[in-house]
């Protein structure tokens, strides 16, 4: 209705809205040093004001590099019988039962992202506290942000204390163990030194692992429970892909062996039935910049301190960029997408580092879901979408879940 780009207010604060792949690359890539990424301070409290989310420069780049070495596809094909494992262990709890998709794919998320983190440490008694306390503080995340005593922030950021000196004693011991750091995320922390030749502080390390679960977390659970509504809804495509799985799951039972990385790579239609949904839920609708001075933007003055939102959705939905965009069409990826068109992750130096082990996650998951189960939805005539604060169908998509019968 507005254009591509114009300017309106959020909550009273001065916005510019733009929903163009050439302004997004500007913002994003090109020029990103002049909009810097702005959160509400609330969340900064929560996650911890030393994350890489709330920082650009010298420190933010060093911190995205070790994130990212910690996520390569070298590294993370190693956790395949890990997350594997996972997947085993909480699948069959779903059969002949009712649950809440969106419910069980973060606890599933989680418990990939704590592995992520920890490595061959997630099952230590150390963690398991972690998780709980994360829990704790995760249920006030979306609260408003009233501290005292009673509210549900308040009670969040007494967790997020105890969370902190939980970590703190924990990555202590770990640096006094020379030589047994565990793996994951926090070994590369440990083993690292900031962007002056100094090892990162203890509260350096932990506002980043638990910025990592933090951002592995719900993004991935929301993305997985709107799969399973796609897959639901769309029946030839739930075939197509079972047959894609089915062909795999043979291979692998006939040299009695899990799933190993190379047979991820051998999931084409399961990968972009998995981009579709990135493209058509966004989960990721848009991102919040801040510019850092006044800056001209194709003929227009943004003043220091307002805020610039890419809205994502915007351009995924496009028909310019994506014919029928309403219409959920996997075979659309076949070829790839035009640049700046398609940002489920982000883009430019603030795009999410976690990509390659979510779509990983997402891949394991729907092998054996695909070849194992089936499921429907319950109460349909109560679709629609709501926010917590990531558009998911609603009530999380409670399905009933049933072994699929083969003939």
């Amino acid at each position: 209705m507005y254009g591509d780009i114009f300017k309106t207010h959020i909550l009273g604060c001065p916005c510019v809205m733009i929903s163009s792949p050439e302004a997004a690359k500007v913002v994003l890539v090109t020029q990103a040093h002049l909009f810097k990424p702005t959160y509400p301070p609330s969340k900064e409290k929560m996650i911890g004001p030393e994350a890489l989310f709330f920082h650009q420069g010298p420190y933010h780049s060093m911190l995205k590099k070790l994130v990212q070495a910690s996520f390569l596809p070298s590294v993370i094909r190693e956790s395949v019988p890990e997350v594997e494992g996972i997947v085993l262990k909480f699948l069959p709890s779903w059969e002949n039962t009712t649950v809440n998709t969106l419910q069980e794919m973060k606890k599933y998320a989680f418990d990939v992202a704590v592995y992520a983190a920890f490595g061959d440490m997630s099952r230590e008694v150390e963690v398991k506290g972690i998780k709980r306390l994360y829990q704790m503080l995760e249920k006030g995340y979306n609260s408003m942000p009233l501290d005292f005593p009673g509210t549900p922030f308040h009670q969040s950021m007494k967790a997020r204390k105890v969370l902190t000196e939980t970590l703190k004693t924990l990555i202590w011991r770990r640096r006094s163990e020379s030589g047994k750091h565990g793996g994951g995320l926090l070994e590369m922390f440990l083993r690292a030194k900031d962007h002056k030749f100094n090892r990162l502080t203890d509260s350096q390390i932990a506002d980043n692992i638990i910025g990592v679960i933090f951002a592995a977390h719900d993004t991935t659970a929301s993305v997985l429970t709107w799969v399973l509504k796609y897959l639901h809804d769309h029946p030839h495509l739930l075939q197509a892909v079972t047959r894609e799985q089915e062909e795999i799951r043979r291979i692998r039972t006939g040299s009695k062996r899990g799933l190993m990385w190379e047979d991820t790579r051998r999931m084409p239609l399961t990968s972009r039935v998995i981009q579709e949904t990135l493209r058509s839920a966004s989960i990721l609708s848009f991102t919040f910049r801040e510019a850092v001075q006044d800056v001209e933007f194709q003929g227009y003055l943004i003043p220091k301190g307002w805020k610039v939102l890419p809205l994502f959705r915007t351009i995924h939905h496009s028909a310019d960029f994506y014919p029928q965009p309403e219409k959920f069409d996997p075979s659309r990826f076949e070829v790839p997408p035009r640049p700046n068109t398609y940002m489920p992750f982000g883009n430019g130096v603030h795009s999410c580092p976690g990509s390659e082990l979510a779509k990983l996650e997402m891949l394991i998951l729907l092998h054996h879901l695909t070849t194992t189960y089936r499921w429907k939805v319950v109460g349909e005539e109560e679709e629609g979408i709501q926010y917590g604060p990531f558009p998911v169908p609603k009530r999380g998509l409670p399905i009933r879940v049933h072994r699929r019968k083969v003939t």
